[in-house]
């Protein structure tokens, strides 16, 4: 191994001790100048706070994260959450102390084309960046990619997602926008590359997450976040860029493509389901057919205890989400669903939707905690897909509604937000109380013991960054932007 990748030290007793890793630093430092050099220049910040700085915010997401960033996968939600995280910590936080905590969301809102810039010119740059590198010089064993899985997987599931929003791209003349890129005024233009661009993105997240999806419930996860990340890339930049157009990166351009933010994700939600589906099924076919890999209990048994778990797990859930549709009066909304206007159908209604999707929830995330904090952080992320897929999308086709996923729509919405986040916390918490008894029992056969610990999610992986990004720009863009 090359001297400057992981340079070591002898101690007096013998002992080797790891220095500090001199190549990642440089490579750090580098890229965060080339990244902040090309944010200066976006959104004119000066030197200082430009390429000075990216170097500096390179060398420090080389010391705190190099290791962690194992892949590019991994290490671009390393770099986005950094990025999230001192964007909040420089940007407003700044401004905020030095008002003496006086400022409003005007103060954000006016930082916005800053968060775009740390996401875009910093944080993916350093991830990529980092985590190729740690990929060649780590020396540390991984799991094969397998190429044909990504791609066909991630191609075929990006195709299903860009097929779930097709109508309302149509409707809100998106496809006319991408076929001005090719300077053509055909929808079919428009349409035709919109797949293409479904396809590949499909394809590259196959290529950066296969290692990191475990199951249905991460994948979508982390197709929300690949969501989100190209909406930052591609709504915000690229598209305007492709079509002739100056960037901007104000939040008023960014609230007016907020309805492609939810679509993003809705996208990206339901393409990590279908490539969760689609690898799952070939690793099955291919790899998992030999009698050492079958379950401890038959898939009917395990079936119908994740259910059980998960429906008293959301109606615990559902109770304490209840507090806060009590407080907003929103039961006579749910009411409706049904063509029914009392309070008391409303409770009926939620309580069921509540079970429901504590159900799915087991069915979607068994597994992937591998402690009581990670499965509220899972809790966390599944209670804000849920905001985003019921209150901004399925409610409002209840309703028969026409125009989807505008800002006033989560501004009205934003009660239902923190509802869902208490809802995901405590189902998730309830649900991996059961699962660790029951799994506690299953460990006292030495047999079992070995195939659970390789199932379930191990720690140290970047499922944290996933975490912080989500849960982090999933609250903060529709508060910013609505």
């Amino acid at each position: 191994m090359n001297v400057m990748d992981s340079p070591t030290l002898e101690t007096p007793d013998g002992s080797v001790q790891r220095s500090l890793p001199i190549a990642p630093l440089i490579a750090g430092a580098l890229t965060g100048l080339i990244g902040g050099s090309v944010m200066m220049l976006a959104i004119h910040s000066t030197i200082v706070a430009g390429p000075l700085l990216g170097a500096v915010y390179g060398a420090l997401f080389a010391l705190a994260f190099s290791k962690r960033a194992c892949d590019p996968g991994s290490g671009l939600l390393w770099g986005l959450a950094f990025a999230l995280l001192v964007w909040l910590a420089v940007v407003p936080g700044a401004q905020v102390i030095a008002a003496n905590l006086s400022s409003s969301f005007q103060t954000e809102r006016d930082n916005f084309p800053d968060l775009v810039a740390y996401v875009l010119c910093i944080g993916a740059p350093l991830g990529l960046v980092l985590g190729t590198w740690e990929a060649f010089h780590s020396g540390t064993t991984r799991p094969p990619t397998s190429l044909p899985r990504a791609i066909i997987g991630g191609g075929l599931s990006g195709l299903a997602g860009g097929w779930a929003i097709s109508r309302w791209m149509e409707q809100a003349n998106m496809f006319s926008t991408l076929a001005g890129m090719l300077g053509s005024t055909s929808a079919l233009v428009g349409q035709t590359e919109h797949y293409v661009f479904s396809a590949l993105i499909g394809a590259s997240f196959g290529l950066l997450f296969q290692r990191d999806i475990r199951g249905y419930g991460s994948s979508m996860a982390w197709g929300m976040a690949y969501g989100i990340f190209w909406w930052f890339l591609g709504a915000l930049t690229l598209l305007p860029v492709a079509s002739g157009k100056t960037i901007d990166w104000s939040y008023l351009h960014a609230a007016a493509e907020f309805g492609l933010l939810v679509g993003n994700i809705v996208n990206g939600l339901l393409a990590g389901l279908l490539y969760a589906f689609i690898d799952r099924l070939t690793v099955r076919f291919l790899t998992e057919s030999d009698p050492i890999h079958r379950e401890a209990e038959g898939p009917g048994v395990r079936f119908i205890r994740i259910i059980q778990w998960g429906a008293v797990a959301g109606l615990a859930g559902g109770l304490f989400y209840m507090l806060v549709l009590v407080s907003t009066g929103s039961l006579r909304e749910l009411a409706a669903i049904v063509n029914g206007s009392s309070v008391a159908l409303g409770v009926v209604v939620h309580l069921c939707i509540s079970i429901l999707l504590g159900a799915t929830y087991g069915l979607l995330f068994q597994r992937e905690a591998p402690n009581l904090a990670s499965g509220i952080a899972w809790g966390l992320v599944y209670g804000l897909m849920g905001w985003y897929i019921g209150p901004l999308t399925l409610f409002p086709l209840t309703l028969g509604k026409v125009s989807l996923w505008i800002p006033a729509d989560a501004e009205a919405q934003f009660p239902a937000l923190v509802g869902h986040l208490i809802y995901g916390s405590v189902a998730a918490a309830a649900y991996w109380l059961f699962e660790r008894r029951h799994e506690d029992w299953l460990l006292l056969d030495p047999r079992i013991a070995a195939r659970e610990a390789r199932l379930r999610r191990p720690l140290g992986t970047s499922a944290p960054a996933l975490w912080l990004f989500v849960l982090g720009m999933g609250v903060v863009l529709p508060i910013v932007l609505a």
